[in-house]
């Protein structure tokens, strides 16, 4: 055993089993097939590992907790279909030239930024996708970085051989480079808890508010039939394209004590979710709603230049300080058919 598992007096200490790579909670595990068998070979690895490890108790429990973290990977991985991605736009395994630049949005555990692949939560990717070949995207000052090609097609990666620029690095290809390294810090939610910690339950949202509607271009959303039966997925980016690919919505309208509709929210159905697990969801998350049952008042297909929704519309009595909603013709045209 090597001797970082060795204590003074030839006792074995307890190795610490490191994470894997940081995933947000509630974001899900999407993976490439390459990313996905790598995972399975790094599974094969470990398995043949604890054989050799025989009777040696601490490094089995150090495998077997590695294994654990591993196959919890694996079983919430997410395939991504690239053969029906949209060709000419940046999505989820698309190579992307940039600014002379080659990299591939892939999933977390696949990240290596000194060969170029990039995690698709990472700053870069995020402004990346949604983006066509010829798109500039402004960064602060006088910057830009401009999309060169989008290929699902492998293209030669760019690697990141030290940290020494060379004479023809620019300050946009240094900041770039910094943006794609930069990944979103773990919050206290995201950390283990120990199992003897209290975790308080949700409170009210207190204090006027103003809600915006999400916008997540790398969201997996359903495509569904006029049923409302799931028939496949796909990315908000290019269910907002005019592929007018049916997809859920739920609508809710807040009505007073008077019966007047005092708010009007909207929000899009998560994969895997029914439309009123979804809006129970955010009504909490988002409005501080707790323990009330919206009831569903009707659905319809609404159909606009850029996509097709099936919506569903709930209303629910509240009196509550509820965050105020967008103004303007835009937001109301959404509510038009309610």
């Amino acid at each position: 055993m090597s001797r970082g598992f060795i204590k003074e007096g030839d006792q074995e200490e307890i190795p610490r089993v490191p994470m894997r790579a940081y995933l947000p909670e509630g974001v899900p595990n999407y993976v490439t097939k390459e990313g996905l068998e790598a995972l399975k070979e790094e599974l094969n690895s470990l398995e043949a590992e604890r054989v050799k490890a025989g009777d040696n108790y601490i490094m089995v429990n150090f495998i077997d907790a590695s294994i654990k973290l591993l196959v919890d990977r694996i079983n919430n991985a997410v395939e991504v279909d690239l053969t029906k991605a949209v060709k000419d736009m940046v999505s989820f395994g698309a190579w992307v030239r940039y600014n002379g630049r080659v990299v591939r949005i892939v999933g977390v555990d696949e990240a290596d930024v000194n060969k170029g692949l990039i995690s698709f939560i990472s700053p870069i990717a995020k402004m990346l996708i949604g983006k066509k070949a010829g798109d500039i995207i402004e960064l602060k000052g006088s910057e830009k970085i401009k999309v060169e090609e989008v290929s699902f097609e492998p293209m030669e990666l760019t690697q990141i051989i030290n940290d020494k620029p060379t004479k023809t690095s620019t300050t946009i290809e240094r900041r770039s480079r910094r943006i794609i390294e930069e990944q979103p810090e773990p919050t206290a939610q995201a950390q283990p808890i120990e199992e003897h910690v209290a975790v308080a339950s949700p409170s009210k949202i207190e204090g006027p508010r103003r809600f915006m509607p999400e916008v997540n271009p790398i969201e997996f959303l359903p495509i569904v039939n006029e049923r409302g039966n799931i028939v496949g997925r796909a990315m908000y980016v290019e269910l907002h394209q005019g592929n007018k690919m049916l997809h859920p919505v739920a609508h809710l309208h807040v009505i007073n004590g008077k019966g007047e509709t005092t708010r009007r929210y909207w929000w899009h159905v998560a994969f895997g979710d029914t439309p009123e697990k979804t809006l129970k969801r955010k009504m909490a998350e988002t409005l501080g709603l707790l323990g009330v049952n919206p009831k569903l008042k009707r659905q319809y297909i609404r159909e606009t230049k850029t996509e097709k929704e099936l919506v569903y519309v709930f209303t629910v009595v509240s009196e509550e300080d509820l965050p105020f909603t967008p103004e303007g013709k835009e937001y109301n045209e959404v509510f038009e058919r309610d």
